[in-house]
């Protein structure tokens, strides 16, 4: 399947979604926006699918928002900013909460929203050299939409400090921060990819769509909320399909059935 600034590539069980905008370093638009829930929706939904990879084509992942749809709110009144937001949260918000692990290819710039789609991957790899940043109060604006994906990822401490400053870090400062996981050389970029991507393929598909709904019901819960979470997490793992399979596959000593 593809869409004009969105394009999707299943080989499953991997889906490769490529946001391939490069001439305006893949910039958002409220288009494009529309695109990646639409595509994150569907996949959503396949079973085939176990794993998405997020990347940008070309050599930039996501400047953040494209210039024209800028200029474009600029003139909107309140009321049709808040209609214009709303539509583009719900795009980081269909990264955020897809069942599916979310794997970043970032390569080149991240900022403002391209930034806050990196919060939103599970796992990402960034290639040496990569700038992200969240200019937004540069520009007079604040990182609204993309906050409280940014503040779960790398918490207030770092948040406060890169959305009050504005500046660009380079991925190792990411790193350090938690905002990626791994930062390679560029040329080794694809294969680091494919081999968080590998690590994940060997997990059972439901106990990874409980693990990650578990992580974003802890992030809300009190201390007593989440150990009752915490409880019932386990309880269903346990009694699910995959979970007798890979234990029953644990104490037989053989290979589960999603690695057969």
């Amino acid at each position: 399947m593809s869409a004009d600034a969105i394009h999707v590539l299943i080989s499953a069980p991997v889906a490769v979604v490529t946001i391939d905008r490069p001439d305006v370093r893949n910039a958002f638009d409220d288009a494009a926006a529309a695109e990646l829930v639409a595509v994150f929706d569907d996949l959503a939904s396949r079973d085939e699918v176990r794993v998405i990879i997020l990347e940008g084509r070309g050599e930039v992942f996501c400047a953040g928002g494209d210039l024209n749809w800028m200029k474009r709110v600029a003139e909107y009144s309140r009321e049709e900013n808040l209609v214009d937001a709303t539509a583009f949260q719900q795009a980081f918000e269909a990264v955020d909460s897809c069942p599916k692990p979310v794997v970043g290819r970032i390569q080149g710039y991240a900022l403002g929203g391209g930034a806050g789609l990196v919060a939103c991957c599970d796992v990402a790899v960034a290639a040496e050299g990569t700038k992200l940043g969240f200019p937004e109060v540069r520009l007079g604006l604040v990182p609204g939409v993309i906050s409280p994906y940014v503040m779960r990822k790398i918490g207030p401490s770092h948040t406060r400090r890169l959305f009050l400053t504005g500046e660009r870090f380079d991925a190792a400062e990411a790193l350090r921060i938690g905002l990626v996981h791994q930062v390679v050389a560029a040329d080794d970029l694809e294969d680091a990819v494919h081999a968080v991507v590998g690590e994940l393929l060997k997990c059972a598909p439901q106990a990874l769509d409980g693990a990650k709904q578990l992580v974003h019901d802890l992030l809300d819960a009190d201390v007593e909320e989440a150990q009752a979470l915490a409880r019932d997490a386990i309880t269903d793992a346990r009694a699910s399909e995959d979970g007798r399979e890979g234990l029953g596959a644990f104490l037989e000593k053989r290979k589960p059935g999603w690695l057969a």
